[in-house]
Order: C-alpha cells, then structure tokens, then sequence
C-alpha cells in the first residue's frame, strides 16, 4: 500500500516537473505556474477582505462620504495587488527583468485586440482619482439613469427605479457626456408647467400653486418656491411652480405625480378651471346657388340672383311639358 502511495507521489513529481518555457533563466515547470496561481488568488481574496475592513475603518473614524471611502478602499486594494504580484514572482524565481521582451509583445497585443480594455482600466484609474462619480450619486449616462452602486476597475455598476443592474464601461463616463444629479448635494430642482382657463384670477392662481408647495412636506423652504407666469398661451394662461427637493431625487416622475395630486385639489377648492384646446369659427354669410336636374354652373352665370333664375327656367320647363301633353 504504501508502495503505491509512493509511486503516485513520484509520478505526480514527476508531471509537476515538466519543463514549460524559459523567462530569461528561469526554468518555468508547471508546478511553478500552479504556485503562482495560487498565490495570487490568494493575494486577491485577501485584499478583497481588507478592502471592506478599510471601507467600515473609514466610514467610522472618518467623516466622510460611503463614495470617498470606497474610492480610498479600492485605490490601496489595486496597490497592494499590484506590490504583491511583484513579490510573488520575485519570490518564486522569476527575473522580472527578462519580462521586458514580454511587455513588448503585450504592448503590441494591446494596439489591435485590447485596446477597449487598456482603455476602460485607465479610466476606472482616472474615476477613482478625480471622482466625477461616486457611489451614491444619480447619474444619467445616454439612455440610463439611475444610481451608482459600485465602480471598479473596468465597469461601474448603476442600478435603475427598476432595480436592474446596468454594467457600464468606465470609458463611457470620460469619453460621453455624463449627467451627475447629486455632483455637489441632493438638492434638484423640478419646474411642473400648469395651465389655468382665461377666465381665471392670476392672482388666485399664484396662492393655490403657492400653498401647493408650502404643504408639501418632501419640498425644500430654502431656494424658496416660485410661481412663474411664463406666457399667453392658445387656450389659456400658463403657469410654472418651481420648486426644490432632495427627498425626491431618485424618483422624479413619483414627485411629480404627487404634485399634480395635489395641484389638481387645489384648483378645485378654489374653483380655478383647467382649459382644454378651443377654436374660433368664422362662417361668411352669402348665397349658395342650388343646382337642379341636368344643369350646370354655366347655365346660371351672369345672373345676378342664381336662385330665382333656375326656380324661373324650371317653371317653363314645366309649363312646356303641359302644352304638349
């Protein structure tokens, strides 16, 4: 039995010592390259770990930010990564110096096939310094809105009202145009357009949409709300109630719903109508000429009453049928 356990154990020595490929003198054999796997998985679990350690280090010692500290967190994870790749491969033998060659022919991998990734890593690198988006924020980015639920070295994560998570290119958030709602705080402004019956008191108007936004708990006193009377419309007087709100920015369209709720009954306690399109018709009085049997527009021109000229010619015709019957 033991025999046999032994054997075993050469033959997997035996495997494990299978020449590769050289780096410079270094004799690479698959159990070196297991080695090293292993390590660095090994390195990426437990920054991973240190990362969330430092996140909650930070988020209670410090004042600052969940998007400052997450940025803090993942900036020393990627160094640390990088320091202990170096370590590995130096420890295992391997001169980093013979990786030159190798760089070279990477560098010309990244010309043709890798250049989208190489560019989305080094704006992940550039988003994690400079911060134009944090986690956090409300961002609008082309056809997605929604909010930052993770960045990483490659993509951020924004996940919608509709809690669907969108993976985004870090390129797309340096490159496009990118809408950040909450860049300096949560504070958003919304304009609800309105529109009131020509009948209506402006006066009266200006109060209801006023004590619209004062009995709204989630609209903010400071910027004050403003009623804005814009124009003369078509059908009616139009108005605009702009106010400020931090306690709606994730859910506009619900803020706005609410705001119209509440427009709506104000309007009906004070009896304020709300117009729909009308139009003015204008009718010319005159004559319509009424054509009778086989006769035609020409048979009633140069008469100055077209009626009575063809009542007149289908008396006679009338009359010429009798005297010959």
């Amino acid at each position: 039995m033991l025999g046999n356990i032994e054997q075993f154990i050469e033959t997997l020595k035996a495997y494990l010592s299978i020449h590769l490929f050289n780096i410079g003198q270094t004799n690479v054999t698959l159990w070196l390259v297991l080695n090293v796997i292993f390590f660095v998985v090994l390195l990426i679990f437990l920054t991973g770990k240190l990362k969330k350690w430092i996140l909650e280090f930070i988020s209670k010692r410090a004042h600052v930010s969940k998007g400052v500290g997450d940025a803090i967190a993942t900036i020393i994870r990627y160094i640390l990564v990088v320091l202990g790749i170096i370590i590995i491969l130096q420890t295992m033998g391997i001169d980093l110096s013979s990786l030159v060659v190798l760089a070279g022919a990477l560098g010309v991998g990244l010309g043709f096939g890798l250049q989208n990734i190489v560019n989305n890593l080094l704006s992940g690198i550039i988003i994690l310094f400079e911060r134009p988006i944090k986690i956090g924020d409300r961002v609008v980015v082309g056809e997605v809105e929604g909010n930052v639920s993770e960045i990483n070295i490659r993509s951020t994560t924004v996940v919608t009202n509709s809690n669907i998570a969108i993976i985004i290119p870090n390129s797309e958030f340096i490159s496009a145009k990118v809408t950040n709602l909450s860049y300096t705080d949560d504070r958003i402004r919304f304009d609800i357009p309105v529109g009131v019956a020509y009948s209506s008191d402006v006066q009266l108007v200006t109060k209801a949409l006023m004590e619209v936004a004062e009995e709204e708990e989630g609209i903010l006193s400071i910027p004050k709300p403003a009623v804005l009377f814009l124009e003369f419309g078509d059908s009616s007087y139009n108005f605009v109630l702009r106010v400020w709100t931090s306690q709606y920015l994730k859910t506009p369209k619900k803020f706005k719903s609410l705001i119209n709720y509440r427009i709506w009954q104000k309007f009906k306690d004070y009896g304020i109508e709300v117009p729909f399109p009308q139009r003015d018709l204008h009718l010319r009085s005159g004559v319509l000429p009424i054509i009778k049997g086989e006769q035609t527009t020409d048979d009633i021109e140069g008469h100055d009453d077209p009626v009575e000229d063809i009542e007149k010619k289908t008396d006679d015709n009338n009359n010429s049928s009798d005297s010959k019957s």
